[in-house]
C-alpha cells in the first residue's frame, strides 16, 4: 500500500495542490479576457498588465499598511489592501476606456485595429509600472507560509513523502471559488447580468430594449479590472511579483480561454485549469515516482521528464494549435455570455 500512497503524495504535493492554484489564477485571467471578448467584442492583449498593475497597486497599499501598523496575521496583509488594489485597476480600465478605446468603439473599428491599440496599451501600462516599482522581484506575503507542512503530513502518515500546501494555495483555491460564484450569480440572476447578456448577444437589439450601452461598457470594465486586480495578487502571493511575468501570462491566459471557448465563461475557467495541467503534466519530473513503482535504476540516470521546465510557456502555445486545429470554437463552442 505505501508504495502505491508514496507516488500518489508525491503528485499530490507537485502537481495536484499547485495546478488547482495555478489554475484557479488562469481561470480569473482567462474570465476577465472573456468578459472584454463577449461584450466589447475584442482581444484585450493588455489583461496581462493590467493584472500586474492590480497587483502593484496591492503592494504597495500592503506596504502602507505594514508601516502604519495594520495586518491581519496570519493571513497576508496583501488581503486587506486588495480592495484598494481592485479600486486602482477599476480607474485604470475606466480611464483606458474613455482616453483609448471609446474612440475605436464610436468608430466601430475592426478587431485587428482592436488587437493592435490593446497591444500598444500593453507596453504602455509595462512602462508605467516598471517606472513605478522597479523590474525586481517583490515578496509581499507576510502571513504563515504553510498550511501543512510536508513534515507535520510524514509524521502524521508515516509515508516517505510529504505533502505541503501553502498558504497562498489555499486562499487562491477559497478566492477563486468566491469570485466565480459571485461573477455567475450576477450574469444570471440580476437585471445589470442579463442587461450584459443580452447585448452581448446582440447589442442592435440590445439597444433598442432600451438598454444603456455605456453602462454596460463601464460595468464590465468595472468587472475585468476586478477579475484581474484579484488574479494579479494572488499569482503574486502564490509565486512572488515580477513585472516581466505578467507580460510572460498572456499566452497562457489566452490559450485558456480559446481553449475554454471565447465569450464563454464556464469555459474559461475549465480552460484554465486545462493549461495549468497540461503544463505541470508535461514538464513534472516522473524519475521518483517510477522508483516508487519499479524499483530504483529501472530507467537509469534520466528524470523521465516529458519537457524540460525551460518549455513551460511552450506547453499553453501547443495547446493553443491543436484546439485551433481540431475543434477552432473551444470545448464550449461558441460566444455566449
Amino acid at each position: 500500500m505505501e508504495m502505491l500512497l508514496n507516488p500518489l503524495v508525491l503528485l499530490a504535493n507537485f502537481v495536484l495542490v499547485p495546478g488547482l492554484a495555478y489554475g484557479s489564477q488562469l481561470a480569473l485571467g482567462a474570465l476577465g479576457v472573456t468578459m472584454v471578448y463577449a461584450v466589447l467584442n475584442f482581444s484585450n492583449f493588455s489583461h496581462g498588465e493590467v493584472m500586474s498593475f492590480g497587483a502593484m497597486i496591492t503592494i504597495l497599499s500592503t506596504y502602507w499598511l505594514q508601516s502604519i501598523g495594520l495586518s491581519i496575521s496570519p493571513l497576508p496583509t496583501a488581503l486587506l489592501a486588495l480592495p484598494l488594489g481592485i479600486l486602482g485597476t477599476i480607474g485604470l480600465c475606466l480611464l483606458l476606456d474613455r482616453l483609448v478605446f471609446r474612440f475605436y468603439r464610436h468608430q466601430r473599428a475592426s478587431s485587428v485595429t482592436y488587437l493592435i491599440v490593446s497591444i500598444g496599451v500593453m507596453f504602455v501600462i509595462g512602462g508605467v509600472i516598471r517606472f513605478v516599482i522597479g523590474p525586481n522581484d517583490r515578496n509581499f506575503n507576510d502571513g504563515d507560509r504553510f498550511l501543512l507542512k510536508a513534515r507535520e503530513f510524514k509524521e502524521i502518515s508515516g509515508l516517505s513523502e510529504g505533502l505541503a500546501i501553502k498558504s497562498s494555495q489555499a486562499i487562491t483555491v477559497f478566492t477563486a471559488v468566491i469570485v466565480v460564484a459571485a461573477i455567475f450569480w450576477f450574469l444570471n440572476r440580476t437585471r445589470t447580468g442579463k442587461s450584459m447578456r443580452a447585448y452581448a448577444d446582440n447589442q442592435d437589439l440590445a439597444l433598442l430594449s432600451g438598454i444603456n450601452p455605456d453602462r454596460v461598457v463601464s460595468i464590465t470594465w468595472i468587472i475585468t479590472a476586478g477579475l484581474a486586480a484579484v488574479a494579479g495578487t494572488l499569482y503574486g502571493l502564490d509565486k512572488s511579483y515580477k513585472p516581466l511575468v505578467y507580460l510572460h501570462l498572456v499566452l497562457p491566459i489566452f490559450a485558456a480561454a480559446i481553449v475554454g471557448g471565447v465569450g464563454n465563461p464556464l469555459g474559461a475557467i475549465v480552460g484554465g485549469f486545462v493549461i495549468a495541467f497540461s503544463e505541470l503534466l508535461l514538464t513534472f519530473a516522473y524519475k521518483k515516482v517510477a522508483a516508487y513503482l519499479f524499483g530504483e535504476g529501472l530507467f537509469g540516470d534520466g528524470l523521465l521528464q516529458i519537457l524540460s521546465t525551460d518549455y513551460k510557456f511552450a506547453v499553453s502555445f501547443m495547446i493553443l494549435v491543436v484546439v485551433l486545429l481540431i475543434k477552432p470554437t473551444g470545448i464550449f463552442s461558441g460566444k455566449s455570455l
